[in-house]
């Protein structure tokens, strides 16, 4: 398969894919959450209905709470109420109390359910009629003709005797468009027997409950619904354009990604197999191919680039090769210099010592020679065993069960320059041994000594050597001192070749350390703050265990 054409299928691929499935994943959680939504809004709007009419009905409720009051509290009622007394007051009573309490339906009924006192018709007494149980919707009759009314009912006592108030408001257009807070929503009554008016752009999304009373033919039974409907284009409408518009997107994007594609396959595919039959001849025995090109776009910068690296090349292969000879035998040279200067820098010592003695007192020369002898004995060993390691270039480690007290003691012991310096030594007993070179850990120690005496720069001081057993199995050895201390920068560079802060330093010696640590499987960390000294830390792994370096 060509590149151009793999190019034009891998545009394809990675924008449509992802596009699609993204695409399909928004559309259809889109689609849910638009449902969803709506469902919750109708359903939120279905209960502020329901409660709508609950609180009509509980109006409806204190208004004839008040009536009932009233009722009680009126003498010429309880006068009416007795049997054989004039009840004409009591047949006008439900047509003013009606006006006056603003209910658009009152009836007042005795304990055998017969209308006493009628608030639309005043020769309406005796007729039997029924008292509805908590809300309900009531077809009742009046002057202009039958209308439906939303009532409720409470009782009373008079002189003796239960009487019944039903009283309600009508349920009107005007009520119903009360209800309907909504454009979208449409509230209508639908009675027994009935069924909702069907229409293709709308659907029942709820409905209200109550029980119905035909009041007029004077029967009840059955349920009164209260449905909501709300037209269906408008979420229909939004799925629509959600589908049209990710469909247009999807279009539009694959048809821009494949011309894109083409277009940039046809510029790239030819110049590239070019280059890269050159590229492909050249090696590092043969650096005599040429890159030329006129183009001025990136292709011909990459060919000309290629032309000048392969130039670049060819000049400094020769000199790449000096360079690492030299370098290989610079680092060797560099190293043998640091471990010669560290073995002769005790026996220096020891003969200024013979030296000043030989001047003060010639008689107590022999006593201090033998007294320096093992000194002496110790760095020819250690020179020794020097030149017999770098006799075998980089021999490997004499790694044994090595007791580290015992070499922290040994390195103790050749110090030389701490008349100024308050030497402390905590080391803890019963250590697990370290398997290393004791060698190669004489070295560490010594060097680090010898830095942190270094530090204190004549002035008295203190230098710390502990060693202790870590909780991970390892075994630390810590060499601190109150010097000079080191500075942000000075610590990022301490462990660098060549970097020092010492007048006539190598700047080898961290560095030689760190490495000696690291061959050992350890790890080296340094803690230092300017003015109040430094603290070098090295862990090793204890017998029996290994620890990777950091």
């Amino acid at each position: 398969m060509t590149f151009r054409t793999r190019l034009l299928a891998g545009t394809g691929i990675v924008v449509l894919v992802p596009l699609a499935v993204f695409g399909l994943g928004i559309r259809r959680e889109m689609a849910r959450r638009l449902t969803a939504e709506h469902e919750r809004r109708v359903a939120s709007l279905v209960a502020v209905i329901g409660a709508d009419v609950a609180r009509e009905s509980d109006g409806i409720a204190s208004r004839l709470a008040a009536l009932k009051a009233a009722l009680a509290a009126d003498n010429r009622v309880r006068v009416a109420a007795q049997p054989g007394a004039d009840r004409v007051y009591m047949l006008d009573y439900a047509g003013d109390a009606m006006r006056l309490a603003g209910l658009d339906f009152l009836q007042i009924l005795d304990d055998e359910n017969r209308v006493v006192s009628s608030g639309h018709f005043r020769n309406e007494y005796d007729r039997p009629a029924s008292i509805p149980r908590g809300t309900a919707l009531v077809r009742a009759r009046a002057a202009e003709g039958p209308f439906l009314a939303l009532v409720r009912a409470d009782s009373l006592r008079v002189a003796g005797r239960r009487f019944a108030l039903v009283g309600g408001i009508a349920v009107d257009a005007l009520f119903l468009a009360r209800l309907a807070r909504d454009a979208d929503l449409a509230v209508s009554i639908v009675l027994p027997g009935e069924a909702p008016a069907a229409t293709s752009d709308a659907g029942v999304v709820g409905e209200v409950r109550y029980p119905y009373l035909d009041a007029e033919n004077e029967r009840g039974g059955g349920e009164a619904r209260i449905v909501v409907t709300q037209a269906l284009p408008l979420l229909d409408a939004l799925r629509r354009d959600v589908n049209f518009w990710f469909a247009a997107a999807v279009l539009v994007t694959a048809l821009v990604a494949l011309l894109v594609a083409g277009w940039l396959s046809t510029r790239i595919s030819r110049p590239l197999t070019e280059l890269a039959d050159k590229t492909a001849a050249i090696d590092v025995d043969r650096l005599d191919v040429t890159f030329a090109s006129d183009r001025d776009d990136e292709i011909g910068a990459l060919t000309r680039l290629l032309g000048a690296m392969t130039e670049r090349l060819r000049a400094g292969a020769g000199r790449l090769r000096e360079m690492e000879r030299r370098v290989a035998m610079g680092d060797l040279a560099r190293q043998v210099n640091h471990d010669v200067k560290n073995g002769l820098a005790p026996l220096r010592h020891v003969f200024r010592h013979l030296a000043q003695v030989a001047r003060d007192d010639a008689a107590a020369l022999p006593k201090a020679f033998a007294e320096r002898q093992g000194t002496v004995e110790s760095s020819i060993g250690y020179l020794e065993n020097l030149a017999a390691t770098y006799a075998r270039l980089y021999p490997q480690a004499d790694r044994r069960p090595t007791d580290l007290n015992a070499v922290v003691r040994e390195a103790l012991g050749h110090v030389t320059g701490s008349d100024h310096a308050d030497l402390r030594t905590e080391l803890q007993s019963a250590l697990p041994a370290v398997r290393a070179d004791a060698l190669v850990l004489r070295r560490v120690v010594e060097n680090l000594l010898g830095n942190a005496l270094d530090s204190l720069e004549g002035r008295p001081g203190t230098v710390t050597v502990e060693t202790a057993k870590g909780a991970d199995g390892t075994v630390r050895v810590t060499v601190a001192d109150t010097g000079r201390g080191m500075t942000d920068a000075e610590l990022e560079r301490a462990f660098d070749d060549f970097y020092t802060t010492k007048a006539g330093g190598t700047g080898l010696g961290l560095s030689i350390v760190r490495r000696l640590v690291l061959d050992s499987n350890g790890s080296l960390n340094v803690e230092s703050e300017p003015g109040k000294g430094s603290r070098f830390i090295v862990e090793l792994p204890g017998e029996g265990g290994d620890r990777v370096a950091s």
